[in-house]
């Protein structure tokens, strides 16, 4: 078994989520692994990542709507030292997780036909956004 890991840094703008598939099959590519799992870790408590439809642009708007719905920012957190999307942003994360762990088959992600990996980025402000990213296989 061979292992290999790297970090990505996403710049972000605001809430929303940013397709990061390519970067992570890139990688992949070059660490010559053919049949293994890649496992994503995101090193934030307010963003967090995702797998999701990447062809409707309307699925990303729709999750977003349905994130603020769930956990809506307001004046009724304890929590609220960096601002009113502080809490919010933690829940958020907590529902939607921090890590991913992915199949690796033929050197290549086997995600479905419709399928992208995401960063969520639960805040308002812009921030530059960890991502480990180890594989192990052969």
């Amino acid at each position: 078994m061979r292992q290999h890991q790297t970090r990505f840094t996403v710049p972000t703008q605001r809430k929303g989520l940013i397709e990061i598939t390519r970067e992570v099959a890139a990688w992949l590519a070059e660490t010559g692994i053919e049949t293994g799992l890649v496992t994503l870790l995101c090193r934030h408590t307010s963003a967090s990542l995702l797998i999701n439809e990447n062809a409707a642009s309307a699925v990303p708007r729709d999750t977003l709507r349905w994130l603020d719905r769930i956990a809506p920012e307001g004046p009724h957190y304890e929590h609220d030292d960096e601002g009113p999307d502080d809490m919010p942003a933690h829940l958020r994360s907590v529902l939607t997780g921090a890590s991913l762990s992915l199949p690796v088959g033929d050197g290549r992600l086997l995600l479905g036909t419709w399928q992208g990996i995401f960063l969520a980025e639960h805040r308002a402000h812009p921030h530059r956004r960890e991502i480990v990213a180890h594989v192990i296989g052969e």
